[in-house]
Parts: C-alpha cells; structure tokens; sequence
C-alpha cells in the first residue's frame, strides 16, 4: 500500500511517502514559501520512490490550526492531487502530528505517554491539546474541561482547561511554550524550548493511514481546513464605530 502525507500548516513545509514498507520525506522550514517548495517536493518523493500518484492508495494532509494561508495552500494542493490520481484523503491535526512525533522520537512511551501541544497562535492567543498514546501507538486529542479536543485560548487559560485532567506536568511540544513560557512553562516537564516546533508530513502518515485503514477517507472535494480559530476580532480604533 502507497500512501502521500504533505504538510504546510506551519513554518514547516514536509511530504511524506510511504511506498509499501519504505518511507522517503523531504521537510524544510520555509515561511511563506509553501506554495513554491511543496508540489516541486511531492515530485522528488515520487520519482525518488519510482512511482506514479496514480499508484497511491490515499493522500493526508495536515488539516490545522496553524497558519491560516498554509492551511489554505495544504488543503488545496492536496484536493488537486487527490481530484487528478481519484484518491481518497483524509484530514491530521498539527497539533495531533507533534504529539505523534514525540512518540515517534522516543519521548514519551506507554507508561508516560502524554503530551501537551501548543502553537503559538498570534494575538495573545495558543492553538493547544492535550494528547493520550493509545493501544495502537496513536496520539489521541483527550477531551478537556471545556467538552474540545483542540482549542485557541489566552495562554493563562490553557491551566484551566486542563485542570483536573492533568495533575502534574506532561512532555510538551510546539512553538507556543516559547511564546508563552511564563504563562504555560509549568504545565510541561522538559525544560527550555522543545526538541519538536512544528508537525512533520511522517508523523501525519503514521495517523492518516491508521484512519483510511478505517475507511475514513473522504473524495477530495470534502477535504477541510480546521482553523479552531473561526474569526478575528478585532480593536476598534479610537473614533471608528
């Protein structure tokens, strides 16, 4: 089985293939260059592997929250490739991804498997979720106090959130403990910034072939974004109405 993972949901632009048992990924951080660097990708994975799209029995995207323009830039390439090949797809969080690539990476495990995901979401806001390894090696979104896997919250309310769920610090992962580390630095137990900032495309083909195994891929037009961040307020200037 032949499956295409591609990510631009962050700073971070990655493709994933796996061609039976073999994995080949390309990943660069490159903000703002998405829309240049990841079909030139899918195209070096694809000849690198000797294999046709066509011969892909599903593609993944990474769904968000992050970016809002590379969220747009993911979502659509993935719907063309999947429109041109007739291929199946199915949506990953980025937040779900960077708690998978922890347990990828050796982080956490079944006796610690736990971790809180941020993203620093602009506007005195953070992306986050709280994560739980399951028996098939699956990061899981755990719901929280307020009944949501994920959610955009003011950094001193993701304490809330968990309360009651979380009783003492978890491996964290994403660019929003930097962002925010007076606010959330006690909620994680490794220190500093941490090793994992941004998903990667492999951590999203571990979980979207797991749903597709599912059957829950969906025809490409279906494919969609998941801002978490539906709108944007905004202040009124002194004198506007």
């Amino acid at each position: 089985m032949n499956y295409l993972a591609i990510d631009a949901s962050t700073e971070a632009c990655s493709v994933a293939l796996q061609v039976n048992d073999k994995v080949f990924s390309r990943y660069d951080l490159c903000p703002q260059s998405h829309s240049l660097q990841l079909l030139p990708m899918v195209d070096e994975l694809l000849k690198e592997a000797g294999i046709k799209l066509s011969q892909c029995d599903g593609l993944i995207f990474g769904r968000g929250p992050g970016s809002f323009t590379g969220v747009r830039i993911g979502v659509g390439v993935a719907q063309g490739l999947a429109f041109a090949a007739d291929l199946p797809v199915v949506g990953v969080s980025s937040l779900q991804a960077m708690a998978q690539l922890a347990y990828m990476q050796g982080k956490v495990n079944h006796s610690n498997g736990q971790v809180i995901a941020t993203i620093d979401a602009r506007m005195s806001e953070v992306y986050n979720g709280y994560f739980v390894l399951d028996n098939n090696n699956i990061m899981q979104a755990h719901l929280l106090a307020d009944q949501q896997g994920e959610a955009v919250s003011a950094p001193e309310k993701v304490h809330k959130r968990i309360a009651g769920i979380v009783t003492t610090p978890v491996y964290g992962v994403g660019t929003g403990w930097d962002a925010y580390s007076e606010q959330l630095s006690s909620l994680k137990s490794n220190t500093g910034t941490p090793d994992i900032l941004f998903p990667s495309a492999e951590a999203m083909l571990v979980i979207g072939i797991a749903e597709l195994s599912q059957g829950k891929g969906v025809a490409a037009e279906n494919a969609q974004p998941v801002y978490v961040r539906d709108t944007v307020s905004w202040k009124k200037l002194p004198g506007r109405d």
